[in-house]
């Protein structure tokens, strides 16, 4: 080396065999700017929470991926505020990192350890195998609770003190509720602690939102309700109002913008649970999806088989 220094240099010779089948695959994706979680940090550095609206927003959004992954019987497996993309300027929503996500076959058993630890089902602490969707019903849930209250409803530092967290607001399960989670653990003693009312954990939460988590989370997995179902809730009603916009909270200068479109489904997303359309479409969003050949009164919905994921 010019400094003196010994270096050892060693040529290796490529293979012409194989170097021209040399492949890169390059995956060009759209950028979104934000997460979920960075925007509720920004609340919590004003000593403030993210306010109903918004949060009312990006639940139904949310809902609404939910909606439609779950009908083709894919579960993501990690709903978390972090894997929640958000762009601030239009306020829409799009969930990320299928990295966990499968498609669920009845009788066939799944890995219990899955799911960030904040968010996880109750029956997946109790090591269940053969859990649904609903386990995303219930992460959904938890970020709900963590974007009114500005910290997470249930922050477990072990699987153990995750469940502990949940006795503590939740109650303890009855022998019932733990055999929907998972049967073989009923025989365990766990001390009685009686449940935290929920309009004490949220003390300044409207009356439709508590209804709601409430209904999100449940002990027994099959009284939850689905994203669907969850759209159709009278909490998010001031999204379906045609007058509603929303204020720019990043920059309180009074200036509003309209909602991103909610509305625009899909004939996939149509044939869900047809008999909730009435509920779930607006009449102002209607006309837009007549044009569109979905005619929500003379709608012939997919059949399930139609719906499913396949990986064949």
């Amino acid at each position: 080396m010019p400094s003196g220094e010994d270096a050892a240099i060693k040529r290796v010779l490529q293979d012409k065999r194989f170097k021209k089948d040399e492949v890169y695959l390059n995956l060009v994706l759209e950028y979104v700017p934000e997460t979920v979680y960075r925007a509720s940090r920004y609340f919590n550095k004003l000593k403030t929470t993210m306010p109903m609206l918004e949060v009312k927003l990006y639940i139904y959004q949310l809902f609404r991926s939910l909606a439609y992954i779950h009908s083709q019987g894919i579960c993501h497996r990690d709903i978390k505020p972090q894997n929640l993309l958000l762009d601030p300027n239009t306020g829409i929503l799009k969930l990320c990192d299928f990295g966990s996500a499968k498609i669920l076959v009845e009788n066939e058993p799944n890995v219990s350890y899955i799911c960030s630890r904040y968010y996880r089902a109750p029956e997946l602490i109790f090591g269940a195998t053969n859990y649904t969707t609903k386990i995303d019903v219930w992460s959904t849930g938890c970020v709900m609770a963590e974007l009114m209250l500005g910290q997470p409803l249930f922050p477990g530092e072990s699987g153990i003190d995750q469940l502990v967290e949940i006795i503590k607001v939740l109650g303890t399960p009855t022998r019932e509720q733990i055999r929907t989670m998972n049967p073989n653990y009923m025989e365990h003693k766990f001390p009685q602690i009686k449940p935290h009312p929920f309009n004490k954990v949220f003390r300044r939460a409207p009356h439709e939102a508590i209804d709601l988590i409430s209904a999100l989370l449940e002990y027994t997995p099959t009284q939850r309700l689905s994203a669907i179902e969850a759209m159709c809730h009278p909490f998010f009603d001031e999204l379906r109002d045609p007058n509603t916009r929303l204020p720019d909270s990043r920059h309180p200068n009074g200036s509003t913008r309209e909602l991103p479109n909610l509305f625009d489904f899909s004939r996939h997303e149509l044939s869900i649970a047809p008999a909730m359309n009435s509920r779930l479409i607006p009449p102002h969003a209607r006309p837009a999806l007549e044009a569109r050949g979905l005619d929500i009164t003379n709608f012939k919905p997919l059949t399930k088989e139609e719906m499913i994921a396949r990986l064949d």
